[in-house]
């Protein structure tokens, strides 16, 4: 059973392992500068259907679909799927796999989803209760602009803070045993609100719950960034990943060698124009189970930590004029199980 210690840190006693995970993104991620390692790179945008929001279910769908290939797993295999989006009441997520007959717990973590996703699963499988529980996500540029945003056609400007929603899904199949990377450890995230209220400026709403949870965990466990060969952030982009490096220097932690941003990696903000970087539940994600998890399976890298960070707030609050509350789930992922074994 899991074990909590400090302040919401859970160290997982059987060291969960993910078994088989899968990416697929559309083509502006594809021709970034990771594009090479993502399962499969979707050149429509609406993804042979008739709308936005059909698009990004179906990406859902074929990136689970993916994942449970890749372990040999069908459907019907999986006990649980942990699974959430950015459209409201994550109708993304619910037509994407109602078809897929999989019991369901559907979340809401805005950006901050698959660490949510991978945290609950990895404790419930510690638990025993399940054999295989799969954590998925999932966003799209033109939903996303269409909710919180403008629709595309109205042809609004970006600033320069502004990131660019990523069409993008990650999927991971936890299982009790098999091949790294293993889930070590998980700090739950607390609500942080700094009074950002420029919706245009996620990365500095975000990166004082990035803070936060980083803290917590190093301070639970004793551990340093220097134990880590990377300290990964969801989607901070540029702009917010200064800030977060800022926050943790005054707190007496330097994390500018070990830290790396999700955001800030997937595009190229010269070539492709994206301002400040990626973003959306689909972003941490999809490089989390393309770039990262491959290089903790095959050990050219033995322990990340994966801080996933999430915007909780709604079209309707921002035009309430309401401060923009930050979260962030982070995840102790290893080469090797618990002690090292």
């Amino acid at each position: 059973m899991a074990k909590k210690i400090g302040t919401g840190t859970y160290l997982l006693e059987h060291t969960p392992s993910a078994a088989a995970f899968a990416a697929i993104v559309g083509q502006m991620e594809g021709g970034g500068p990771l594009g090479a390692c993502f399962d499969y790179v979707e050149q429509d945008s609406h993804f042979g259907k008739d709308s936005w929001e059909q698009a990004e279910s179906e990406l859902q769908r074929r990136t689970v679909e993916a994942a449970l290939k890749k372990g040999g797993l069908t459907p019907k295999d999986a006990d649980l799927i942990l699974a959430g989006d950015l459209i409201n009441q994550c109708t993304g997520t619910t037509y994407g796999l109602r078809g897929l007959g999989i019991p369901l717990l559907g979340l809401y973590g805005a950006c901050s989803t698959m660490a949510e996703g991978l945290a609950l699963g990895s404790i419930l499988m510690d638990s025993g209760i399940a054999r295989h529980i799969v954590a998925a996500t999932s966003s799209h540029f033109s939903t996303a602009e269409r909710q919180f945003r403008f629709p595309l056609s109205y042809g609004g400007q970006r600033t320069p803070t502004a990131q660019w929603t990523c069409t993008a899904s990650g999927a991971v199949v936890l299982a009790p045993c098999g091949d790294p990377p293993y889930l070590r450890a998980v700090t739950v995230g607390r609500i942080v609100d700094y009074g950002i209220t420029d919706a245009n400026n996620m990365g500095a709403a975000m990166a004082p719950a990035a803070a936060d949870t980083i803290l917590r965990f190093l301070g639970d466990t004793g551990a340093a960034p220097g134990d880590f060969d990377a300290i990964v952030t969801g989607d901070l982009g540029i702009v917010g990943s200064r800030l977060l490096c800022t926050l943790m220097e005054k707190e007496g932690v330097d994390i500018t060698r070990q830290h790396r941003d999700c955001g800030a990696m997937i595009f190229d903000p010269e070539q492709q124009d994206t301002h400040a970087g990626g973003s959306g539940c689909g972003c941490s994600a999809s490089v989390l189970c393309g770039h990262f998890l491959p290089r903790l399976r095959t050990g050219e890298i033995r322990n990340i930590l994966f801080a996933a960070t999430g915007a909780l707030m709604s079209p309707t609050s921002s035009q309430q004029g309401e401060s923009i509350p930050g979260i962030s789930h982070l995840i102790h992922l290893s080469a090797e199980k618990k002690g090292g074994k």
